[in-house]
């Protein structure tokens, strides 16, 4: 039986649809990722699953039950908020244990539930810390174990790591990720973060507008996107409007500007469909003498932004319309082009991505 589903949820404030006819399953175990821009309902989703906001329509079930209309404190739910809710008031012992003292656990299932919990998320010996002596990452970790200690049905995640600097950020991901897997709860974790979405998720949810666009495998949203919003918002790639058509050779799509783009079939665009195609930065290449095979076009390296184990190229490509962005690894064998330079940019046909509009 599915763990989780979310049917047909609407959310309205006034005349505004926060959530837009939202629905997905999760299986017991998963860590599902809910990604999508400032506004765009994911943190609106989250509440209605917690029970913190009513759902104007739509349906809630874990393992077949209706919670649409049960309050949250009736919920078996565990939530980790943006900037983690902890009591400051309260040591890292009592922040653990709250949920389990609210349910009516006796003193020694609260020490051997905080004992484990801090074995798992690996602060022992900090039961008699406050908050305001622990690190931010400290601070997180608490707060996800707080939410794990009474053992939930469900833990929801609401951009936990947005208060942390990149490199704690990407530690943090990992940890996050551990502490899931020993525990096995089933989690939807929100974040506006394309990268945490792809590497933590066992699926992806999609959210744009109040609507869900994708969900499902992270490498086939990013390989392999329903709409061109998910294939905009998921990495960074330079965007071709144009048409698809099948010539001799094999399927192509000719842009607005008349240049024809080799690319693989797809069961789902025939001859004179409109499209729009991505190219990734990172399956680009640029090379400084001829090229020979498909997908080659002429550019001028216009801008370079050097990040030091990485460098993005700005090539603006006359026959497609648009300046390109090239990202490519440094390293003592990397060929380096400078501002001015004459290039060819080239990509497989099996790396263009494109979908309907």
């Amino acid at each position: 039986m599915t763990y989780l589903e979310i049917d047909d949820l609407v959310k309205q404030f006034g005349d505004l649809t926060a959530v837009d006819d939202v629905s997905f399953t999760v299986e017991e175990g998963e860590f599902v990722t809910v990604v999508g821009p400032s506004g765009c309902g994911k943190t609106t989703t989250l509440r209605m699953i917690a029970g913190l906001e009513d759902p104007t329509a739509g349906t809630i079930r874990i393992r077949g039950d209706d919670i649409t209309s049960l309050p949250a404190y009736e919920r078996d739910i565990g939530v980790v908020f943006q900037d983690y809710a902890l009591f400051p008031h309260k040591t890292v012992f009592e922040n653990i244990a709250f949920g389990l003292k609210m349910r009516g656990a006796s003193e020694a299932e609260q020490e051997a539930a905080v004992e484990e919990m801090l074995r798992i998320i690996n602060l022992e010996g900090y039961e008699d810390q406050y908050p305001h002596e622990c690190s931010g990452g400290e601070q997180q970790r608490v707060a996800v174990a707080r939410a794990l200690a009474f053992d939930p049905d469900l833990v929801l995640m609401d951009e936990p790591l947005s208060n942390l600097d990149k490199k704690l950020r990407q530690s943090m991901r990992t940890e996050l990720k551990r502490i899931q897997r020993e525990t096995g709860v089933t989690t939807i974790y929100v974040t506006h973060n394309q990268t945490e979405a792809l590497s933590m998720g066992d699926n992806i949810a999609v959210l744009n507008d109040g609507r869900l666009e994708q969900f499902g495998d992270p490498k086939a949203a990013y390989q392999d996107p329903d709409t061109p919003f998910v294939a905009d918002f998921l990495g960074q790639s330079s965007q071709v409007s144009g048409t698809f058509r099948h010539n001799g050779s094999g399927p192509e799509v000719v842009s607005d500007g008349g240049t024809t783009i080799d690319v693989t079939p797809k069961d789902d665009v025939t001859d004179g469909d409109d499209v729009e195609v991505f190219l990734r930065n990172e399956l680009l290449s640029l090379v400084d003498g001829e090229s020979n095979g498909a997908n080659v076009f002429e550019g001028e390296v216009r801008n370079v932004d050097y990040q030091g184990s990485d460098v993005n190229y700005f090539v603006s490509v006359p026959s497609l319309g648009t300046t390109v962005m090239v990202s490519a690894t440094t390293g003592m064998q990397q060929t380096t082009f400078s501002e001015g330079t004459s290039v060819e940019l080239a990509i497989d046909p099996a790396d263009v991505i494109y979908t309907h509009p």
